[in-house]
């Protein structure tokens, strides 16, 4: 499937947020670094737990914070809201292209953004050291992916290259 053979549709932050919520989040960017602004955050997530915009600024938040784990744990959760959304599997693993072109059939714009959380799965696993279930997500990501228009199989080649030679993968993934 091309990923980037798609009409135009609503995107991830065209969703309604409930006004306290955006407040939250509006808050929390003008705070950033600051102790209140994680607080925020979860105030936000508190209210809308599954709204795109919100999983988004948590998992940025935990990114640029260096909080790989936390930031993976968002990841996973956006893969879960929205396999429910789109009626695909909750497990990537089960993913196959007809599953994926049932979801084309809601929304192409959330299988893209699906698609990208679970490169960034992926790529947060691989900062970790999770080497052989960055992999397979990464795998996944480019079969699925039919003309790699996410990218997913330059990281699998550096990781493969970092991992046959002396360097170590620690060399070569980071970002």
């Amino acid at each position: 499937m091309d990923m980037l053979d798609f009409e135009e549709g609503a995107l991830y932050f065209d969703e309604p947020l409930q006004a306290e919520a955006k407040r939250c989040l509006d808050n929390a960017a003008e705070e950033y670094g600051e102790e209140s602004a994680e607080q925020l955050l979860m105030r936000a997530y508190f209210l809308e737990p599954e709204h795109p915009m919100v999983l988004v600024a948590l998992y940025r938040y935990f990114y640029y914070q260096h909080r790989l784990e936390d930031a993976l744990m968002v990841a996973d959760r956006v893969l879960k809201v929205f396999a429910h959304r789109l009626e695909i599997p909750e497990d990537w693993n089960e993913l196959n292209e007809m599953e994926i072109g049932g979801g084309v059939l809601i929304s192409m714009t959330m299988i893209r953004f699906y698609m990208l959380a679970l490169k960034g799965a992926g790529f947060l696993e691989l900062r970790l050291g999770l080497y052989e279930s960055a992999l397979a997500r990464l795998n996944k990501v480019v079969e699925l992916d039919s003309n790699d228009r996410l990218g997913a199989r330059a990281l699998i080649e550096v990781v493969q290259e970092a991992l046959s030679s002396d360097a170590g993968p620690e060399v070569a993934v980071h970002g």
